[in-house]
């Protein structure tokens, strides 16, 4: 039911009952169903899980009722089901995927610090992301 005349955060009230997915302005994806939601769009996700991505991976860690800040919601959408059942990925255990995303969060670090040494060689110094001091 569409309701033209609802504006801002008014909007997710259509969305109440559907499964979502929410991404996090610190990059997490959960995934669950949306129970409530006020005029902050704060958000009550229920039967939530985390979804972890590395590669063509994926793993889900149960999060269960999950409280998020509106401010918090980079992105916010529903799932669709078929397309969900058909996921061009592999679904791993928890432990393998955190394994794979610690790897992949120090092959990044290894890299930065790669740059950082080649450019201060060159008598250039990397400024540091101070953009997302913010998010933990």
């Amino acid at each position: 039911m569409n309701r033209p005349e609802l504006e801002g955060t008014a909007h997710l009230l259509d969305e109440l009952d559907k499964k979502l997915m929410v991404v996090l302005r610190d990059g997490r994806t959960l995934i669950g169903y949306l129970r409530s939601v006020d005029q902050f769009a704060n958000l009550v996700l229920h039967r939530t899980i985390e979804r972890i991505h590395v590669g063509k991976e994926y793993g889900d860690i149960p999060r269960g009722v999950f409280i998020v800040r509106g401010e918090n919601v980079v992105l916010l959408g529903e799932i669709d089901a078929q397309k969900e059942a058909n996921l061009p990925l592999t679904q791993v255990s928890v432990d393998d995927i955190l394994d794979a995303q610690r790897r992949e969060q120090e092959s990044k670090q290894d890299q930065q610090r790669l740059l950082t040494k080649a450019l201060k060689e060159r008598g250039l110094n990397l400024m540091p992301d101070l953009t997302h001091d913010d998010m933990f």
